[in-house]
């Protein structure tokens, strides 16, 4: 098999053999039997999915590259999962929806513009490299969305609420950026994010 070139690195960033495992709040202990996972917020049809539903939907596999914002990438680990664009026509999002709050077990939260959780490779992932993720990885479930640093990617999620107007999750209290863009360095706030233009859900 042709072996694959190496990628080229995001602005800021260095290959890392391994993820470092962040947990702001320590891990938790997650009752998979009572976890569920909602989508709330200005939708027409909230959904609240029990572990093996959500593992009976739909799968998407992609192959990307990982980027925290502390500068380390992991190159190209395999994440499958299910497509937060179904999910969201599925709830039937409403027009006035503008951002993504997601959710976690432990009290996290971590704010995303619809246009980025709705990209065809934006996914609420279950495994990694044909695996469930571990506990340290977020079990049982983490949006993954590679064009985004990681802290967006959530661990632990159980709720994914659609929302009219930006709010602070967990680090952008703390001044991290509002959107978090890798190619653009979106580290901190003030690093030159301007909101994109609201679209009609569903347009191309």
């Amino acid at each position: 098999m042709e072996k694959l070139a190496r990628e080229q690195l995001p602005p800021g960033q260095f290959w890392g053999r391994r993820f470092v495992i962040y947990a702001a709040s320590g891990i938790p202990k997650v009752d998979i039997g009572s976890w569920r996972l909602r989508v709330t917020g200005l939708v027409e049809t909230p959904l609240s999915y029990t572990y093996d539903e959500f593992n009976r939907l739909p799968m998407t596999t992609e192959i990307k590259s990982a980027h925290c914002v502390t500068k380390w990438s992991i190159e190209r680990p395999q994440w499958e999962g299910v497509s937060i664009k179904l999910l969201a026509e599925t709830a039937k999002v409403k027009p006035e929806a503008t951002w993504v709050m997601f959710h976690c077990v432990d009290g996290y939260t971590a704010p995303v513009p619809l246009e980025d959780a709705l990209r065809e490779d934006s996914i609420v992932a279950l495994k990694m490299n044909g695996s469930p993720l571990i506990a340290q990885q977020g079990f049982p479930a983490r949006p993954f969305m590679p064009h985004l640093y990681l802290w967006k990617s959530a661990k632990w999620l159980n709720e994914i609420e659609f929302i009219s107007e930006y709010r602070d999750g967990y680090w952008e209290m703390y001044g991290y950026h509002e959107r978090g863009n890798v190619a653009d360095e979106e580290r901190f706030k003030g690093d030159g994010y301007k909101p994109v233009p609201r679209r009609a859900f569903g347009t191309a």
